[in-house]
């Protein structure tokens, strides 16, 4: 993702961004929840014993932890909180269950994943790395700079095989809970996208909407296209995918971009546009904009004049103002029939979700994008 803040990753960089928020917050909660030893004896009682307890006073003023959870709620947003406590919850059953895995097999917890882990995730070689290298180089580069294999592949084995023993260490786990009978009740935030009108490719009434804030000249944007390709192959019209604007104030050409799209869906062609921005992210000026018009069979003198008029500008200032509104702060970020997913996604994940909404279709009518 990126983001103005600079919260740029791979995978998803909301969880990191929640995980460096954290400590912050829960050194202030640990504070004000700490105040309560030093407080009168009828206080900390009401504290104690109330539905929502006072955690500080400052002179006759309360604070409880209501106001105090708002706070939280307000500084990390609803999406960034149920990644927390979906983090926190998942650590909980997991160490439940190895433990009580553990203890059938009269081992510590380490010996028992120690065990069953021996051999499970296999060895990545040079080889495995170079292939993968290959097939994922553009989503590769957008984080390296475009640096050779020679240059990345100690870090790429390293990286892979650090991701395949956690593969390893998930099927283990998932086998353990199923065992076990987890059930989670946890439920994921949802929104509603104001999305009517965008361009959108697959399903006109698909189950699955995906709704996806992007900017042109982010890097991220591009490394998460082929996914994007992959699930739209796969799927095809179960899913729909929407395109709206949210170009960043970092990128110099990324306004213009956003508006040379509108112009090109005003053509019927905003996705042979999309894909030809995308495919060279170094020709975004508007020369080089108005050469990919011609380039993908648009009217040239319609695009120009759509384009130098900057007839598209209101609506990609408007398309900023709703991701802003469901708390977007960087691209790519997508909704899942309001499930929000940020940074270069991976087919897998997309895959996981979209498999989970077509099992359980109660949020298919989630988003707004009556198109």
């Amino acid at each position: 993702m990126e983001a103005e803040r600079n919260l740029a990753g791979a995978g998803r960089p909301d969880r990191a961004a929640a995980a460096m928020a954290f400590p912050r917050i829960f050194a202030v909660a640990t504070i004000l929840v700490a105040s309560i030893g030093t407080l009168p004896a009828r206080v900390l009682w009401a504290a104690q014993n109330s539905a929502d307890p006072v955690v500080a006073t400052i002179g006759t003023h309360r604070i409880t932890q209501r106001e105090m959870d708002a706070a939280v709620l307000q500084t990390l947003g609803r999406s960034q909180l149920y990644e927390l406590r979906k983090e926190a919850l998942d650590k909980l059953i997991d160490d439940y269950v190895i433990g009580e895995a553990a203890k059938k097999a009269k081992l510590t917890p380490d010996a028992f994943l120690a065990r069953e882990m021996s051999g499970k995730g296999g060895q990545v070689t040079a080889a495995d790395a170079r292939k993968y290298y290959d097939a994922h180089k553009a989503s590769i580069d957008s984080e390296t700079g475009g640096r050779p294999f020679s240059d990345i592949q100690t870090p790429l084995v390293s990286a892979l095989q650090r991701h395949q023993d956690r593969e390893a260490r998930d099927a283990l786990i998932e086998k353990l809970r199923a065992e076990d009978n987890v059930k989670v009740a946890l439920v994921e935030p949802r929104v509603n996208v104001a999305s009517a009108g965008h361009p959108w490719t697959g399903g006109k009434d698909a189950t699955v909407t995906i709704v996806e804030f992007s900017d042109f000249q982010c890097p991220y944007c591009r490394a998460a296209e082929p996914a994007l390709k992959d699930v739209r192959a796969k799927y095809g019209d179960k899913i729909k995918l929407v395109y709206m604007d949210f170009p960043l104030g970092m990128h110099q050409h990324a306004m213009d971009a956003a508006i040379a799209g509108r112009c090109a869906a005003d053509q019927d062609k905003f996705w042979q546009f999309h894909d030809a921005m995308f495919a060279d992210q170094s020709k975004l000026d508007a020369d080089s904009l108005k050469a990919n018009a011609a380039k993908v069979g648009l009217d040239t003198k319609k695009f120009d004049s759509c384009f130098d008029a900057k007839a598209g500008a209101a609506g990609v200032k408007a398309d900023q103002a709703e991701g802003e509104r469901l708390g977007v702060s960087g691209t790519p970020t997508f909704f899942v029939n309001g499930r929000e997913m940020v940074g270069a996604e991976t087919e897998k994940g997309f895959s996981e979700v979209i498999d989970d909404e077509l099992a359980h279709p109660k949020g298919s009518q989630t988003q707004a994008d009556a198109n």
